[in-house]
């Protein structure tokens, strides 16, 4: 039933790391990993205004993801759509060769999927979020789904831990710290403020322990290649992350959607109101449908 309401339904292992507040933290860190292809990298550096509008960079992000679970089957076809026009439209010029490159070339967009979508499960995992092995391998065969509304072939995409585990085993001799990803990252641990955002600069130091955070949440081999930061015990960036993770996660429903452009929360508005209508519950949010022992079933 509620496959014809919600891109993903409420029972999937999406819900569950979706629609925890660690998803912020993945984000960036998806980033900062995708950031280590070099094709890649010059493909957001030559076409994304990140560094003009970093905040909507990361809407513009979530929006999708949002889309693409808690949207109707419509609303995440139309935005999956829309992504593969524009990734048509652009191209990636190599300085060296001269070369002109696809932005939706299939390996390009492996990449940046996998890096994402591993990104959020692993941080929501350390972050606290109970997932058993079948579980987390059930999200990532979910997000095959993801995958195809962007142009893969879902069938490409690893749907299992271990099928991940050894994509990034291939993938890792290919990636390097180009002089462009050395500047994202120390851009998505202390951003340069927009002009419009100006006003936010007096709170602007909190976001250094959040980029920190996000950059210390990397897989070993990744931090080494960047060598950004001093190590720091792992115990204690679990610890960090867990309390992000609580502190966040106790913000209502409505106050941490203020974060989301105002398109996003009206198709998550949308979402509940559909899913109300259905007979579940809505009464404590989307989150309320998350936990299996509390999620009533819809009316037949």
């Amino acid at each position: 039933m509620t496959d014809e309401l919600v891109a993903q339904p409420p029972q999937s292992a999406t819900w569950l790391v979706h629609l925890d507040r660690s998803m912020w933290v993945g984000g960036v860190r998806g980033l900062m990993l995708q950031a280590l292809h070099p094709r890649a990298m010059l493909g957001v550096w030559q076409n994304s205004t990140f560094q003009e509008d970093p905040l909507g960079r990361l809407q513009r992000t979530a929006d999708f993801v949002e889309r693409v679970t808690f949207g109707s089957p419509e609303e995440a076809e139309e935005i999956g759509r829309r992504v593969r026009a524009v990734h048509r439209s652009m191209r990636i010029r190599d300085p060296e060769t001269g070369r002109a490159h696809r932005v939706d070339d299939p390996e390009l967009l492996l990449w940046v999927h996998c890096a994402e979508v591993s990104s959020y499960l692993e941080v929501a995992r350390r972050g606290g979020v109970r997932l058993t092995e079948r579980e987390a391998d059930r999200y990532l065969a979910e997000q095959r789904r993801s995958a195809a509304y962007v142009g893969l072939h879902p069938e490409d995409v690893p749907g299992t831990c271990a099928e991940m585990e050894a994509y990034f085993k291939r993938m890792r001799p290919l990636l390097r710290v180009t002089p462009e990803a050395a500047s994202t990252v120390r851009f998505l641990m202390w951003p340069r403020l927009p002009r419009h955002l100006r006003m936010l600069a007096p709170v602007k130091p909190v976001w250094f322990p959040f980029g920190a955070l996000c950059y210390y949440t990397l897989p070993d081999w990744a931090r080494r290649l960047y060598g950004a930061l001093p190590e720091v015990p792992a115990a204690a960036v679990t610890a960090a992350l867990k309390a992000f993770r609580l502190s966040v996660n106790a913000l209502p429903e409505p106050v941490h959607e203020r974060a989301f452009m105002p398109a996003t929360r009206q198709m998550l508005h949308a979402a509940r109101q559909r899913l109300g209508a259905a007979g579940y519950d809505v009464s404590r949010g989307l989150r309320g449908l998350t936990d299996p022992r509390r999620r009533p079933r819809a009316a037949v």
